[in-house]
């Protein structure tokens, strides 16, 4: 059964750390949908394009979410972090140990929310000391508990395909990486597991 997928966009949101997922989600035949938390459905990113979301946050209470993800990007994560529904709706979600993903910089609204209390985290390099609570690793992906974290925007598919091996078995998850030819440049320029 696929799971329901929730990514918030803020405006000024990074694309790489946004679309990638999109991407591999919808590949791997999971219920994900772009939500806005602007107002309107088109959400301009960090670099000024704009992306068209899905829906709008006002329009789900989100109780049937398996997990929620937060792009990072700059004013994204800043603009995230002012979104009141979107904070009670991550420390709700956390509170039924259910899964979040955070990339970038937006780990650091997680810390700043008390959910990295004792837990192993990693985010954009200059923002570790906002891992409030947390053991900043510095490494490309962290998972402890339900919170995946990632360094950043080179992370994105890493971060999506391991997000997405909690969803899809192990034989599917490899063809969408083999389709996609992740292995293929991971055994060029990876030093990291393969995700």
């Amino acid at each position: 059964m696929a799971a329901n997928i929730y990514e918030f966009l803020a405006t000024g949101f990074e694309e790489i750390e946004a679309l990638t997922p999109v991407t591999v989600m919808r590949q791997g035949e999971q219920n994900f949908k772009l939500v806005s938390v602007t107002g309107n459905k088109l959400v301009e990113t960090a670099n000024g394009a704009w992306v068209k979301a899905d829906m709008l946050f006002e329009e789900s209470d989100f109780s049937d979410a398996d997990l929620l993800m937060l792009p990072g990007g700059f004013p994204g994560t800043q603009n995230l972090k002012s979104h009141k529904g979107l904070r009670r709706l991550l420390i709700n979600h956390a509170g039924k140990d259910k899964r979040i993903g955070a990339i970038c910089a937006a780990p650091t609204i997680l810390g700043e929310l008390g959910l990295l209390k004792d837990k192993r985290a990693t985010c954009w390099p200059s923002l570790e000391h906002l891992l409030t609570g947390a053991k900043a690793t510095g490494n490309i992906i962290e998972e402890d508990g339900n919170i995946l974290t990632a360094i950043g925007a080179s992370a994105a598919l890493p971060y999506s395909f391991k997000l997405l091996s909690y969803y899809l078995d192990e034989e599917k998850l490899h063809e969408l990486q083999t389709l996609m030819c992740y292995d293929k440049v991971c055994d060029t320029f990876c030093s990291f597991d393969k995700y």
